[in-house]
């Protein structure tokens, strides 16, 4: 028998033994009866979210077992990957990047086209921070506007 059912049996006999509860002593009965009653039923639904609290971490352990099984296996691919790109270090390599006119440029260089003349001029972002330069060709003074929130230059 649960607890909640043990209360509510307490609670029918002495409803069936119909006790005055004008008297001190059975009123002080009555209330100890329903306060167990009142215990049962807490107690029961604590048990039943203590349940879906096992069941939530049973599922999340086999979600998790499930995540540590895919990683065990990705690191033992990338072990076997490691053989197949072992070579020896005394041997030269050649990396060819396919472009044998690419050079790396740490400053980046931007082209602006003068509007009057068509001039295409190349400029640092130094340049342009500086907010103006005259064109070479004809002297149209070109102007660069940007916010300074922007991360890139907006050419």
């Amino acid at each position: 028998m649960t607890l909640a059912e043990k209360a509510a049996y307490l609670k029918g006999l002495m409803d069936g033994i119909k006790l005055d509860t004008e008297k001190d002593e059975n009123r002080l009965l009555k209330a100890v009866v329903d306060l167990l009653q009142d215990m049962a039923v807490s107690i029961d639904d604590l048990e039943d979210n203590a349940i879906a609290v096992s069941d939530e971490l049973d599922e999340i352990e086999e979600n998790l077992d499930a995540i540590d099984e895919f990683l065990m296996d990705y690191d033992e691919d990338e072990e076997d990957d490691e053989d197949y790109y072992d070579f020896d270090e005394d041997e030269d390599f050649d990396y060819d990047l396919g472009d044998d006119d690419f050079e790396y440029d740490e400053d980046p260089v931007y082209e602006v086209t003068c509007p009057k003349c068509g001039e295409v001029h190349q400029f640092s972002e130094k340049d342009l921070m500086e907010g103006s330069k005259p064109c070479s060709k004809c002297g149209e003074l070109l102007e660069f506007e940007f916010d300074e929130d922007d991360e890139e230059m907006p050419f």
